[in-house]
């Protein structure tokens, strides 16, 4: 269902929203793409409260293309409690809206929990490219993702391990443990972990 032009109905669209109707509820969450953060926030708020898993997980992303100081505590609940990887993956993602500084301890916190690929692949694509994350940091999340059980979350790894060879001071010893990182990941099973691991050495050359 296409957004309707001419005002919104919000209480419309809370109705909707709170209907259990998922063929209701989806379309009116996603037509708050056209409102303010304030006038979204209860109704991406309610959309978090519902059982429809797609419904969360649309209201995790609304509240991080539309950040308030109130959707930041059910974001931080959502991360921790929600049932449904998919959900909390979603989470961790809006959490970084509210900037890097204040996410980071719950994404590291979350990332050592929670041994779910899919959360854990948001993590990574969530800091990979962030430009306030530090070679330190870097190589914390990448030495741990480059253990990882699934490959898609080691590839993760040696591509954050690549930024660190990239961009630490030369020589310095957080370079040296993303370069003897990925030196060992050329040893890995999957040739995608092994590609992604010869291009972050070779980025550092």
């Amino acid at each position: 269902m296409l957004p309707q032009s001419g005002p919104m109905d919000f209480e419309a669209l809370r109705e909707a929203i709170a209907s259990d109707n998922p063929g209701r509820a989806r379309p009116a969450l996603a037509s708050l793409v056209q409102a303010t953060p304030e006038q979204a926030e209860p109704l991406l708020l309610l959309g978090l409260q519902q059982n429809d898993m797609l419904l969360r997980q649309l209201s995790c992303s609304g509240l991080g293309h539309k950040p308030t100081p109130a959707g930041w505590q059910p974001l931080v609940n959502t991360l921790q409690d929600d049932p449904e990887v998919a959900v909390r993956a979603e989470a961790a993602n809006a959490l970084v809206s509210h900037g890097l500084e204040r996410a980071w301890p719950l994404l590291w916190e979350a990332f050592q929990r929670d041994a779910e690929w899919l959360l854990r692949c948001s993590v990574l694509s969530a800091v990979a490219e962030h430009p306030e994350m530090d070679p330190e940091r870097l190589q914390q999340i990448g030495a741990l993702a480059s253990a990882d059980a699934d490959s898609t979350v080691r590839v993760g790894g040696a591509e954050i391990l690549g930024r660190v060879v990239r961009e630490a001071a030369t020589g310095s010893e957080v370079a040296e443990q993303a370069r003897q990182g990925l030196v060992a990941l050329q040893q890995d099973g999957d040739h995608r972990v092994v590609a992604a691991a010869l291009n972050g050495l070779n980025s550092g050359c």
